[in-house]
């Protein structure tokens, strides 16, 4: 058994008899009374999704999973396409286990894969990951006066960021892929 501070998401916890991924997970310490984790969880049989509450104090079973090193290819219809960079074989994930993190994947992209009885169950995408402007506004005269004004940029994968109104089309900048947040220019 394990405690609440080993939640963290791609884990996988056997929970009433039934086998769940963590999808999502929070620590809370509020001023008065005990501290918490809320999770998100989806049914690893059933692709149900259920949110469930651990006090600090309580144990969890975490199942032991394997990880390996995967470079995502392409979007195929209802499953996304990679490559396990030790076989070379090709991996299809469906879209419900790799869930909203699709919006964060450009070719090439390495991920890391939480593997479980020969199939995937999670993905972890890397913190920051360095995309392409493929669209930008341009900044209009007077814009700045506001202190920290952003704009809405279109990335080479689709993903739309609010960015700084310096940056311009064809820049390199990197977004935090947990919070989907403009995180810098890139570096050369």
């Amino acid at each position: 058994m394990a405690s609440t501070s080993d939640i963290k998401k791609g884990a996988v916890i056997r929970h009433n008899n039934g086998l769940y991924v963590i999808t999502g997970a929070q620590f809370v310490n509020p001023g008065k009374g005990s501290a918490f984790t809320k999770t998100k969880m989806k049914d690893i049989a059933s692709g149900k999704s259920i949110e469930i509450t651990y006090k600090s104090s309580e144990s969890v079973d975490i199942v032991q999973v394997d990880h390996i090193t995967l470079q995502y290819l392409y979007k195929n219809n209802d499953f996304c396409s990679f490559m396990n960079q030790t076989t070379y074989e090709t991996i299809e994930v469906d879209m419900a286990t790799v869930g909203d993190d699709v919006n964060y994947l450009k070719e090439g992209l390495e991920v890391v894969a939480a593997m479980f009885e020969g199939r995937v169950v999670a993905i972890e995408l890397p913190k920051k990951v360095t995309y392409k402007v493929a669209e930008a506004p341009p900044a209009v005269r007077g814009d700045s006066a506001g202190g920290n004004v952003t704009k809405e940029v279109t990335l080479e994968n689709g993903l739309k960021v609010a960015a700084p109104i310096f940056i311009k089309e064809g820049e390199e900048i990197v977004v935090n892929t947990e919070t989907g947040e403009y995180g810098g220019r890139a570096s050369e």
